[in-house]
C-alpha cells in the first residue's frame, strides 16, 4: 500500500550514509564552504563535538539510530538541547538532502504500521501525524492511500475480535461498547454503527431493535 524507506539500523550506518552523500556532493556545506574532511568528519565519533553544527549532527544521528523521525521532532530536540537555530537549520536541511529525514516516507510507514497494527482509521492517523509535525498536505496523501473499503474491512475485524467478550452484555450496552471502541480509533459514526449492527445481526439480534440505538459521544 505504501512505499517503504530503508532507515539505517545503527549510528555507524547512519553516519556512513551522510558521509557518502557529502562525498558525492563535493563535501560542500549548504553555504558553499568546503568541508575539511579527515579529522573534522570524524570529530563527532572521536571526541566531544566542538561546534553547534557538530553537536546538532551528533544529536540527530543518535535520535535516528533505529527509528525514523520527522523534521519537526528533530528540530524540537535540537531546540531543547540549546542548538542555535541557524546551525539546526543547516544540519536538518543536509539530512533532508541525503534522505535521512523524509516526512513523506515517515507518514506512509506510520499509516501502514498503525492501521494494520492498531486498527486506527484515517481520522486518528491524521491526528497522530499532526502531533509529530507532519505537514497537512503530506498527511492528506499518506492517509489517502488507505481507502474506504480497507478501512471498513479493518473495522469489521476489530468488531469480530471483541464480539465474544461482549456476549454477556445486554444488546444496548454491547452495541455502545463496540461502536465506542471504533469511534476511539477514529472511525466515523455512520461506519461504526453499520459495521457493529451488521455483526450483531449475523449473531441473531433483531435489526429493528438495533436501529433504536445510537452511538454515544466518543
Amino acid at each position: 500500500m505504501t512505499r517503504r524507506t530503508e532507515w539505517p539500523g545503527s549510528e555507524d550506518e547512519t553516519h556512513s550514509a551522510v558521509g557518502d552523500a557529502e562525498t558525492r556532493s563535493g563535501r560542500r556545506g549548504r553555504h558553499g564552504r568546503e568541508d575539511s574532511g579527515g579529522p573534522s568528519s570524524s570529530r563527532a565519533e572521536s571526541g566531544p563535538p566542538r561546534t553547534p553544527e557538530e553537536q546538532a549532527r551528533a544529536i540527530c544521528l543518535r535520535l535516528l539510530t533505529g527509528n525514523p523521525r520527522t523534521r519537526k521532532q528533530l528540530e524540537d530536540a535540537l531546540r531543547q538541547r540549546g542548538i542555535p537555530e541557524e546551525a539546526a537549520e543547516e544540519v536538518l536541511s543536509r539530512f533532508e538532502d541525503v534522505g535521512l529525514i523524509d516526512d513523506a516516507a515517515f507518514a506512509d510507514a506510520w499509516v501502514e504500521s498503525r492501521h494494520h497494527g492498531r486498527g486506527l482509521a484515517r481520522r486518528a492517523l491524521a491526528r497522530e501525524l499532526r502531533t509529530k509535525g507532519v505537514d497537512s498536505a503530506v498527511i492528506e496523501v499518506a492517509v489517502g492511500r488507505l481507502d474506504s473499503e480497507q478501512e471498513e474491512s479493518t473495522a469489521r475485524e476489530l468488531v469480530d475480535r471483541k464480539l465474544r467478550a461482549s456476549r454477556g452484555l445486554d444488546r444496548e450496552k454491547r452495541l455502545r461498547r463496540l461502536a465506542g471502541m471504533l469511534a476511539r480509533k477514529g472511525y466515523p459514526e455512520g461506519l461504526a454503527l453499520r459495521v457493529v449492527k451488521q455483526a450483531l445481526e449475523e449473531e441473531g439480534e433483531d435489526p429493528d431493535l438495533l436501529e433504536e440505538h445510537y452511538l454515544p459521544d466518543a
